[in-house]
This record gives structure tokens, C-alpha cells and sequence, in this order.
């Protein structure tokens, strides 16, 4: 059976990496001096609170080659195909640290996909190909289908502010709407792997019904939708965002997922989001 590998950016719940038998690989959080591993020594909640806290911003870090390494190591004897399931490129090193370690197993049917995504649709596609693989999908069959859903995948998030974004240097083409960030909600997408601005509201109550549109207008009705709601620390809204979203379209679930701690160093507390795969 195909094997797959994961990180945290997916912001994949425990109980489906359990579920699957996923290995997540964490990502570095440095505040100062000290140096944190995600989901190993800080959580969702105790990032947070030292986030809206903390007098400087956190540094991030993708992974050490050496511990894809180590599950290299564990699922290479099996003699498997591995696929490793990743976020965009352009906004972290995973892929890369990835593809390094890679290249200590060159008898190994090893692959890195670069989603272009971070958070639930990645989530969405890690979760995908577990299933697929446990269905008895091949290597190629899988690859081939989660670069199809990559053109696909939609994010849209509200931000309180852009002095995350613009402080951590993840700001992208949204840098056009920093000279009235007092006055507006941002929201911001990923175009091609990389941060941009997508709209503009002027108070947070319209910026959430402008998510709730861009869901109705886009979303797809073919059962293939994935609809996600995303979040940093504001649960109850998500919530609700989700409950209303799932009655309006029909739907028994729709997901609500933290974002994980190396995305929230960078969009910041208050981020409440969607995410859905549009039609082909």
C-alpha cells in the first residue's frame, strides 16, 4: 500500500493521521531565543497565547532533512512507494527539506508533491490520498490525482490586520493594501502558491458575508466541493460560519479546522477563512 507523509501546515486533525497511519512532519517555531516543535513541545493553545503576548514576532522554520530522514527510513524496507503530501513552496521549506532527504534513498520510489496550498485543503488532500491508498490505488493514480485538484483548490480568509503578514514577509502581492489597513478587513487568498489580496470590506460583518458569498458563487455542486471552514483562535465564529454555510447548501458536515501555528505566526490571531475545490 502507497504510503503517505504529511506536515503540520496541513493543520491535519490527530485523529485522521492515526486513522491513516500518517507520519506528520512538524514544523519550527522560534520566539526569541527559545525554539518549539510543533505538536511536540506547543500546541495550538499555547502558541497562541504566547503569540498575542510575545513583544516581537515568532520566526518560522521548515523541517530538518533529518527527520523525513527518519521516516524514510522506517517505510523505504517496506517497499512501498511514498508519497509526501506538502505545502506551497513559495511560503515554506518543506518541500525542499523534503526532496533533500529524498535523495539519501535513490533506489526508493519517493515523491514530493508541492500542493500550493496550506492548512484544510491540504488537509483535504492528504486525507484524500490516505484513503485512496487504502483503497488500492497505485503511486500514479494518486499523484495524478491530487495534481488535479491543486488548479482547483480555492482559500479565502478574513485578517484582522496585515502587520502579521507584513512583519513575517509573507505579504505577497497583498502589500497593495497596507496603506489603508486601518480602514478595511483584508481578505487575501493564494494565487499560485504565493499570498495575494483578493477584496477588500469595511467592517468585519461585511467581510464575513463576502466569504459566505464567494462560497455560494464558486462553490461546486457536483459532491466534490470539500468545503473547510479555518480559524486562529476565534472557534465560536468558525463555527457558526460553518453551521450556517452547511444549512444553506445542503451539507451534514462542513469541517472547522485551527490553523496551525507555523501559518498563524503569519496571517496572525482572528483569521476566520473558507476553502473548497471548484469544478475542473
Amino acid at each position: 500500500m502507497v504510503k503517505i507523509i504529511a506536515d503540520t501546515t496541513s493543520g491535519l486533525p490527530a485523529e485522521v493521521a492515526r486513522r491513516y497511519n500518517i507520519p506528520i512532519i512538524p514544523q519550527i517555531i522560534n520566539f526569541g531565543d527559545q525554539s518549539f516543535i510543533e505538536n511536540v513541545n506547543i500546541d495550538n493553545a499555547g502558541f497562541m497565547q504566547r503569540l498575542k503576548t510575545c513583544k516581537e514576532l515568532p520566526k518560522t522554520a521548515a523541517p530538518a532533512p533529518e527527520w523525513f530522514v527518519q521516516e524514510f527510513e522506517k517505510l523505504v524496507p517496506l517497499g512501498e512507494p511514498i508519497i509526501c503530501i506538502h505545502p506551497s513552496s513559495v511560503v515554506s521549506g518543506t518541500v525542499r527539506a523534503a526532496l533533500v532527504a529524498a535523495k539519501d534513498f535513490p533506489n526508493a520510489d519517493i515523491r514530493v508533491i508541492d500542493t500550493q496550498m496550506v492548512a484544510n485543503p491540504l488537509a483535504t488532500m492528504v486525507e484524500l490520498a490516505a484513503k485512496w491508498a487504502e483503497a488500492g490505488a497505485d503511486a500514479d493514480t494518486i499523484e495524478s490525482r491530487i495534481k488535479d485538484m491543486i488548479p482547483r483548490a480555492r482559500l479565502f480568509a478574513l485578517v484582522d490586520t496585515l502587520e502579521f503578514l507584513s512583519r513575517g514577509g509573507r505579504i505577497g502581492g497583498a502589500a497593495a493594501l497596507l496603506g489603508t489597513v486601518l480602514q478595511v478587513k483584508p481578505i487575501i487568498t493564494l494565487r499560485e502558491g504565493k499570498v495575494d489580496q483578493f477584496d477588500k470590506e469595511r467592517t468585519h460583518r461585511r467581510a464575513v458575508a463576502r466569504l459566505k458569498e464567494l462560497v455560494h458563487t464558486m462553490y461546486p455542486n457536483n459532491g466534490d466541493g470539500y468545503l473547510g471552514i479555518l480559524h486562529a483562535a476565534v472557534p465560536e465564529e468558525a463555527k457558526l460560519l460553518a453551521n450556517e454555510l452547511g444549512r444553506e447548501l445542503g451539507l451534514d458536515v462542513v469541517p472547522v479546522l485551527d490553523v496551525p501555528p507555523a501559518i498563524a505566526t503569519h496571517a496572525g490571531p482572528g483569521l476566520l477563512g473558507v476553502s473548497f475545490f471548484v469544478k475542473e
